[in-house]
């Protein structure tokens, strides 16, 4: 027969008294203790334990009311520490935990996601001076999409970072004037445009509904850029019940026997937020500084760091008349079917989840293979894996959400030798393709009609091929394997996997894994896409944007390095141009990424209201302090200084391989970059390369519309080899294309790849890093 629960008091040796309904020797049911320091608790027991509802008192006077499970705070409940500190919503272990709202006793105040007694997800803050956010959340930094309004009515809406604007973003000002850009660290970076007061300006629905789709976060930008934004409920509304898991924080040290209980604590926190970043508890005053006499003109800009280096004044109307020209009626050539056009929608949604099934299962069954000398038959007919995937599963493939599918993996021992060759470890390699988070489309697909994704991380990028560079790729895989066995600072694309997806019907689609070039420490201002030729090699200016990649004939810079840093670079494009031709390749590319570097004596003057200055009426240029063993490659910002391994991030990533640079400036030693402020990198081939970027347009002969501030900018180069898997004798095309190539002092046609790569060389030899004389 169970004991029946009694009432009783008891006291213990250490001062402590319980009062309330005791089972056995436990408290269980209502009850009250009293600890000898002065907290008291008076609510739910069982089994010796604080469980169910209840209140409890600090001798500070700070008071939880609400729900207890296990001893803990844990479920939904009210903590008070003074009477302007108050937390109401979700705990779990003695910690804010689910969806709660908290005053500090500065009068701050966050409602939103907490998540182990932090800031985390989506959520709303309000600073007493009146500026207030709404977006994500990531351990306690405003991080992710979200919208800033200062007090002085100028509102935000993109992306941030550790607290700071970092990503693309819309700034409207007081005035009514927009600028929609991009930011880096909290200040303008990259191109953006800007629209003053009064111009007619863009819809930004299009730009909220694609930057909502790559941050998951659903902000409506025209209602939060509006002057009456409405809420239409609150967000505590949505307080989820208690969720009960572990954890090793308790609120006191007691065992199941009652008189181990010996004092409660108050759950740790401070009322006051510390954290929340000053560029946002700030009232910013940029919108002075964009103001314009004109009403008619937008201002295409450019900026390095907050520092403006170049504007271009385009007439509104233009814009207009453009737009009003592309709406007429057209007749359009019947075109060949692109991959966009037939895996469009649902269907780029489920080829995703397959190639991230596939790879799964593809790099779980060949990574416990133990490790042996490549053979001859790794790269034959038979060296593949083939699977099928039905939707409900089966004994060798787990149940998924996606279509049926068959899985075909091409070369597995030869792409494992690789990653490992690479560097890359094969449960990153799958977390990074194959995690929670999925890929995401990369929106511009390239002039093939291929589709294109991009892993979370940004370290990977996937491109759907034709069966003809399928065959091309195999093809060359043994001599590809052997080269960059031989070279590993070859600048040629890294490819990790080659995998084939058909779905019921039959339609294949062919996927090849490559690393993302530009998965990069520092941002990449501009990208070119360089052959050499001048056939057709511009980009419509009123399509270039920040995502852009030019061409040749767009490249206005020639670039000075350090003459060993020229040398191995050249040095290397040879050698990989070398075994393109051997294999018969041609119309590929040098991928050229520019991190531009503001002057350091101009980042003072990056966000200061005024018109834009001219380089004559800008201070000048104050000199560094250059230790021995120190160089200073440019006087205004790039530093090389002999390499350190324990000062610099060494792991390898999807493109990085090769062994550090040595550079002449500073005794042939291997170097890092030193960006004052900013960060020391290793340089290596293709990746972290100084530079100095000549401006080769002469000033007459520039747009008056036009005004490029600054002949001469500090950059840092990234760059690789891409597009190899054209064969030259695959479309006779190639040879119409090229049949005007126009290189000084002579034209001439490209009929074999000796040519071409021989073109190649010199455009990148004279035109592009020309030597320092």
């Amino acid at each position: 027969m169970e004991d029946e629960a009694s009432f009783e008091e008891k006291s213990f040796s250490n001062g402590d008294v319980y009062i309330g309904e005791i089972k056995a020797i436990l408290a269980h049911g209502k009850g009250k203790y009293i600890w000898s320091d002065g907290t008291v608790y008076d609510g739910d027991w069982e089994d010796g334990k604080m469980t169910g509802k209840g209140v409890i008192i600090w001798p500070t006077g700070a008071k939880y009311e609400g729900e207890f499970s296990g001893g803990y705070l844990h479920g939904n409940g009210t903590f008070t520490r003074s009477s302007s500190c108050i937390y109401r919503g979700g705990w779990r272990m003695n910690v804010h935990h689910g969806i709660g709202q908290k005053e500090y006793s500065n009068s701050d105040s966050y409602e939103g996601s907490w998540r182990e007694g932090i800031r985390e997800g989506c959520g709303s803050y309000r600073w007493s001076n009146g500026n207030s956010y709404i977006g994500n959340w990531r351990s306690g930094k405003i991080e992710g999409r979200g919208v800033m309004r200062w007090a002085n009515s100028d509102i935000f809406d993109g992306f941030w970072v550790n607290g700071l604007r970092h990503g693309s973003g819309v700034h409207k000002f007081l005035d009514g004037g927009l600028y929609i850009g991009i930011w880096s660290k909290g200040l303008k970076d990259g191109k953006g445009t800007f629209y003053p007061a009064g111009c007619k300006q863009p819809s930004l629905k299009r730009w909220c509904s694609i930057n909502s789709n790559d941050s998951g976060l659903s902000l409506n930008t025209e209602k939060h850029l509006s002057p009456k934004p409405r809420v239409k409920r609150s967000i505590s509304t949505k307080i989820a019940g208690s969720i009960r898991s572990k954890s090793s924080r308790q609120i006191s040290q007691r065992t199941s026997s009652m008189d181990a209980d010996r004092s409660l604590r108050e759950p740790a926190g401070d009322c006051i937020c510390h954290d929340s970043p000053s560029t946002v508890s700030q009232t910013i005053d940029e919108g002075q500084s964009e103001a314009s006499d004109t009403r008619t003109s937008v201002y295409q800009r450019e900026y390095m760091q907050g520092v403006l280096i170049m504007e271009r004044t385009r007439k509104h109307s233009e814009s207009s008349h453009k737009n009003k020209r592309q709406n007429k009626p057209s007749v359009k050539p019947v075109m060949q079917s692109s991959f966009m056009d037939i895996f469009g929608g649902c269907q780029s949604y489920y080829l995703k989840l397959n190639l991230q099934l596939g790879i799964r299962y593809t790099v779980g069954k060949i990574t416990p293979v133990p490790a042996r000398e490549i053979r001859s038959s790794d790269f034959g007919e038979r060296a593949r894996i083939r699977m099928y995937f039905p939707k409900e599963g089966s004994q060798r493939t787990p149940p998924h959400y996606s279509i049926d599918f068959y899985w075909k993996d091409y070369c597995p021992m030869v792409f494992r030798d690789l990653r490992e060759m690479f560097n890359l470890d094969a449960a990153d390699y799958m977390m990074s393709i194959c995690g929670d988070c999925g890929l995401r489309d990369i929106s511009s697909p390239g002039k093939s009609g291929s589709l294109f994704y991009l892993s979370q991380d940004d370290r990977f990028v996937i491109k759907t091929l034709k069966k003809s560079e399928l065959k091309v790729l195999l093809d060359m895989l043994p001599k590809y394997y052997s080269h960059v066995g031989q070279y590993e600072n070859t600048l040629i694309t890294k490819f990790f996997g080659i995998h084939r997806i058909t779905l019921r019907g039959g339609q294949k689609v062919r996927f090849v894994v490559m690393g993302n070039m530009f998965c990069t420490e520092l941002h990449i201002h501009r990208s070119y896409d360089l052959k050499g030729s001048s056939q057709g090699r511009f980009t419509d200016k009123d399509k270039i944007n920040g995502h852009a990649t030019m061409k040749d004939l767009d490249l206005k810079y020639e670039f000075q390095m350090d003459i060993k840093l020229r040398e191995s670079l050249l040095n290397q494009i040879s050698l990989d141009c070398n075994f393109l031709e051997s294999q018969h390749i041609i119309d590929y590319s040098l991928l050229l990424g520019l991190h531009f570097r503001a002057p350091e004596n101009l980042k003072a003057l990056a966000e200061l209201p005024g018109s834009m200055q001219r380089q004559d009426s800008l201070p000048s240029a104050s000199g560094y302090d250059v230790n021995q063993g120190e160089q200073l490659l440019i006087p205004k910002g790039l530093l090389l200084v002999a390499h350190e391994p324990n000062f610099v991030n060494t792991a390898p990533g999807p493109h990085i391989r090769g062994n550090t640079l040595r550079a002449y400036s500073i005794g042939d030693k291997e170097v890092d970059l030193l960006l004052p402020g900013t960060a020391r990198l290793r340089v290596q081939l293709g990746v972290n390369m100084p530079a100095q970027a000549i401006s080769k347009v002469q000033e007459d002969k520039m747009e008056a519309s036009e005004v490029e501030l600054f002949e001469v900018y500090d950059v840092v180069l990234y760059m690789g080899i891409i597009d190899i898997l054209q064969e030259y004798n695959m479309k006779k095309k190639i040879e119409h294309a090229y049949k005007s190539i126009k290189f000084d002092p002579f034209t001439i046609s490209v009929t074999e790849p000796k040519i071409y790569a021989q073109r190649f060389i010199n455009f990148l030899d004279k035109k592009v890093f020309p030597q320092t004389t």
